[in-house]
């Protein structure tokens, strides 16, 4: 079995003279969950779309599973599994039908459909119409389809975008689920605290190039700085906020005369997160 379940090298893609992916290339190994993060329109999409065979590169190749996506594209796609953003059901199946008829196209044989339908919360909903279905509950019979066939590798672009807390927070957890078992994960979003709280490894890509790629950690450790903040009482009782840098050499007297010289009512220590980050190395906002 090979090392990285996804390899890119050089991949670029271009419409028309705008060059939407510029040449990038990373490796994502087995049993990894991968964010690749960025605003609307880095490129984001475009290169999933070019991993999963949809389009074919203008330069450059991607590997998946140790073979030319775009040389083995039937026999690749059969043990990935994509969820998009935007939902491509038959709206006038019912869950189950939809469910059905993928696993037919899948040559899925022996199915527990109504096990699958449980574990993405649509129990009591899947003989419905998936016309009547809300955003949240398309997106998690989306989920399903892409469990289908147990594939290798799973393909999730911007798999929570928009949806309620609680339909977010079920797509999260199958995510989990199915890298705990094994499962490539290969996850395209904007949402900075999601991408931190699943990913092994993030890649911020802006403008179609890769300007980062690490752990959450090590760019918080290389990038972002620690804070202690503390909400003191000002006058008339009006509460105000002071912002000390930690790891510096004057912290401790800086600390020592916050406490000194104001009413400290709360006070906790702050570390950066992967959007400040993310603002930090590109200069722009993520929306």
């Amino acid at each position: 079995m090979p090392e990285n379940a996804i390899v890119a090298e050089n991949l670029v893609y271009r419409y028309g003279d705008l060059v939407a992916v510029d040449g990038i290339s990373f490796e994502v190994a087995e049993g990894e969950i991968f964010s690749f993060l960025g605003p609307n329109g880095a490129g984001k999409t475009t290169t999933v779309s070019m991993l999963i065979g949809q389009r074919r590169p203008h330069e450059g190749r991607a590997l998946l599973l140790g073979k030319d996506i775009t040389r083995e594209t039937p026999e690749i796609q059969a043990q990935i599994g994509v969820c998009f953003e935007v939902t491509n059901l038959y709206e006038e199946m019912t869950g189950i039908e939809n469910l059905r008829l993928f696993a037919r196209l899948f040559g899925v044989r022996d199915l527990d459909i109504d096990a699958l339908i449980d574990r993405v919360g649509l129990t009591g909903r899947a003989g419905d119409k998936v016309s009547g279905y809300s955003k949240g509950m398309k997106q998690r019979l989306m989920v399903a389809r892409s469990l289908l066939h147990q594939p290798r590798v799973l393909f999730m672009d911007e798999p929570t975008e928009g949806l309620d807390p609680v339909s977010a927070e079920a797509i999260r957890n199958i995510i989990l689920e199915e890298n705990e078992r094994g499962v490539t994960v290969f996850l395209t979003t904007h949402d900075m605290q999601e991408a931190d709280r699943l990913s092994d490894r993030v890649a911020f890509i802006d403008r179609g190039e890769i300007v980062a790629l690490d752990t959450p950690h090590n760019l918080k450790q290389q990038y972002g700085k620690r804070m202690v903040v503390a909400e003191v009482r000002g006058p008339d009782d009006r509460r105000e906020q002071r912002e000390i840098e930690l790891d510096q050499s004057d912290t401790p007297e800086k600390l020592q005369t916050l406490f000194q010289e104001n009413d400290v009512v709360t006070i906790h220590s702050r570390e950066a997160s992967l959007e400040d980050i993310f603002i930090e190395i590109t200069g722009r906002e993520l929306a």
